[in-house]
């Protein structure tokens, strides 16, 4: 199956098919604690963050999720025009097929040409770097004109995916030289299931700027292959998905293990569909937080319907922030919280000595 069917698949059973994990974030076991009278008024709340040496409206990114197909196109061209209205930060989907088949690199230039003061983010994937060099990683940024570059880790949709391609033997070694040719910030990112902190750890002393960990809990990638093989007739892919199906580290615990790993920023995705879930995890210690499902119908109609889940989601968050009695952000991840449950047991087993969820 070609790179523009798979792309096409993709969105179609993301939009018309229930792909979401049956296990959850367990941002749920984070209770942030009422604050009655808060020595704030709701008009003060400030939102804005900085990120990568830039300063945004929100703790909010629009994360990665298409291109390479006509709808694609269609949805990068809302996204990048609600980014850059809004003032946050936004991802394409992986342009691995924009650099192999050249006449689908508008389907991902069209967030920049929608977006010109966009804060964009390239997207390729580890085992595509491992396999093509840097200079396929140079060619992903160029496209879009980044202005920084996720590098994705998906071993387990590759090793599921019909026609994937796990490959991931060197990448450290080929990380550290990507950090040293390439001039934007390197973002690493999972696709759905969680970074761990020995993950973070060693590609922080590559020199990785940032970290979206992708947690379980949202969109499961293996239940979509898992369609997909069926599809195609791949038994023995589909029976290997099957057992997958729920594998990951949930949002909430990848948000743990990777800001008690590193110093540098943490973006928490996987899952997350509400303001309150991003002050969850910025309480957890996350400095801006990523979104996608919410994004994704709206963004087959206009830059407007974004826009409107944009304010919602603003709203939202302003609240928890009020409700909380956080003037910005910076308050908000200092803001008093009970961690319950499974969560607080995986905290108690992975936390290390001197760790911040301590």
């Amino acid at each position: 199956m070609g790179i523009e069917a798979r792309k096409t698949d993709h969105i179609k059973l993301s939009l018309e098919r229930d792909v979401s994990y049956k296990k959850t974030t367990w941002l749920e076991y984070v209770e942030l604690v009422h604050v009655a009278a808060p020595e704030v008024d709701p008009e003060d709340v400030d939102t804005e963050v900085e990120f990568l040496g830039r300063r945004f409206s929100h703790p909010f990114v629009i994360e990665s999720m298409t291109g390479g197909t006509s709808l694609a196109e269609k949805i990068n061209a809302s996204l990048g025009e609600a980014a850059a209205r809004f003032k946050i930060p936004m991802g394409v989907g992986s342009q691995r097929a924009g650099i192999v088949k050249p006449e689908t690199a508008q389907t991902f230039r069209t967030a920049r040409d929608h977006g010109p003061d966009a804060f964009l983010i390239g997207n390729i994937g580890a085992a595509q770097l491992i396999e093509n060099g840097v200079a396929f990683a140079q060619k992903a940024v160029k496209m879009i004109d980044a202005d920084a570059l996720a590098i994705h880790l998906n071993p387990l949709q590759e090793i599921v995916q019909p026609d994937g391609k796990a490959r991931f033997r060197n990448f450290y070694t080929v990380l550290r030289r990507l950090k040293e040719e390439i001039a934007v910030p390197i973002i690493l990112k999972e696709i759905g299931c969680g970074l761990s902190r020995e993950v973070v750890e060693t590609a922080s002393e590559a020199g990785v700027d940032a970290f979206d960990v992708a947690g379980s809990g949202g969109t499961n990638w293996t239940l979509i292959e898992m369609m997909r093989a069926d599809e195609v007739g791949a038994s023995e892919k589909k029976s290997l998905a099957e057992v997958f199906l729920e594998w990951g580290i949930p949002t909430a615990a990848a948000v743990v293990e990777a800001v008690d790993a590193t110093s540098r920023p943490v973006i928490a995705s996987g899952g997350l569909r509400t303001g309150l879930d991003s002050a969850k995890a910025l309480a957890l210690g996350a400095s801006m937080t990523g979104l996608a499902r919410p994004f994704l119908e709206p963004a087959t109609k206009s830059a407007d319907e974004v826009l409107k889940v944009l304010n919602a989601l603003s709203a939202q968050l302003r609240t928890a922030m009020f409700l909380t009695g956080s003037k910005n952000v910076g308050e908000l991840k200092h803001a008093p919280k009970v961690v319950l449950g499974p969560l607080k047991e995986w905290i108690s087993q992975r936390a290390t000595r001197g760790s911040r969820q301590k």
